[in-house]
């Protein structure tokens, strides 16, 4: 455009010379010829335009718009026309309670009031991206700033629509997920009616009242120590059974004894002890007529 302006006023600068009675009027024609090819340069480069990846452009002619995106590459349109870029990849938009994190600066949580009516802090990221065949669209029905227009208000709508069917600590935790999964299917209809699509929803954290947090840990407590308990007396029980086990194995090892072994027996095992003694190297000394009628045979030491 720069180059077309420029050859335009060389033109009008050339014919305005173009009179005998001035001194430079012999210019006029190498300034006319210099004016033409600079607006051929012009026309030619205003006529092709240049679009990035991952990104389509929106021809506009007088507030007439295409309804044929320009793909990346490039193109060639109308030089008089304008031509507006629109990002399609991956974008996030964060909502979060921290300072500088999201969008917006400060404090941007949703706070959202449960079943029970207490209030939840949520802090969420939403992952979409333009749908480039809708790209004219949006661009005549919403603008360029459809992030704000778009996914902000909705997404913190739906949130606050949706949380009133689940009870604070529900939310927290065992119903987080369904939670998440009924929120992605309403802000997911509702931008893809607008031409955008949700890829992902992602909750990244729910805040709880301090009196909620209290009695959720007081609760987690008692469920620790109620673990505790029943740990130590399925132990006492294995150690009460270990005995009982124990017991009636020395008791039936008694019973055997006391019926089983007969007098031969016993004579038989006293013998084999002796004569394993008698082979000891050992010092010893032998006590004949002992008790019972055998040999005791002792140590000398």
């Amino acid at each position: 455009m720069f180059f077309l302006i420029l050859g335009l006023l060389l033109l009008v600068a050339g014919f305005a010379i173009n009179t005998p009675a001035l001194t430079f009027s012999r210019y006029s024609r190498p300034v006319k010829l210099t004016g033409l090819v600079l607006v051929v340069l012009g026309i030619l480069t205003a006529a092709v335009r240049q679009i990035d990846a991952g990104h389509v452009g929106v021809v506009s002619l007088f507030g007439n718009v295409s309804d044929r995106a320009l793909t990346s590459g490039l193109n060639f349109v109308n030089p008089l026309a304008n031509v507006t870029e629109f990002d399609t990849k991956t974008q996030n938009y964060t909502m979060s309670a921290t300072n500088d994190e999201g969008q917006k600066t400060g404090d941007d949580a949703i706070r959202v009031l449960t079943a029970d009516g207490l209030e939840v802090v949520i802090d969420l990221t939403v992952l979409y991206r333009v749908v480039p065949a809708d790209v004219p669209r949006i661009y005549q029905d919403i603008g360029t700033d459809y992030m704000d227009k778009i996914v902000r208000p909705i997404t913190r709508t739906r949130i606050r629509d949706n949380a009133v069917y689940y009870d604070a600590v529900a939310l927290y935790s065992t119903r987080r997920d369904e939670f998440q999964g009924r929120i992605y299917k309403s802000i997911e209809s509702d931008f893809r009616k607008r031409g955008l699509l949700l890829e992902q929803l992602l909750i990244r954290n729910i805040d709880l009242p301090a009196s909620v947090k209290k009695t959720i840990e007081s609760k987690i407590n008692a469920e620790q120590d109620s673990q505790k308990m029943q740990f130590v007396l399925t132990k006492e029980r294995q150690e009460a059974e270990r005995k009982r086990v124990e017991a009636q194995g020395i008791a039936d090892y008694q019973r055997i004894l006391s019926t089983g072994l007969s007098d031969r027996q016993l004579q038989y095992e006293q013998i084999k002890a002796q004569r394993e003694l008698a082979a000891s190297p050992n010092a010893k000394i032998v006590i004949m007529g002992g008790r019972g009628n055998l040999p005791l045979i002792l140590n000398e030491k």
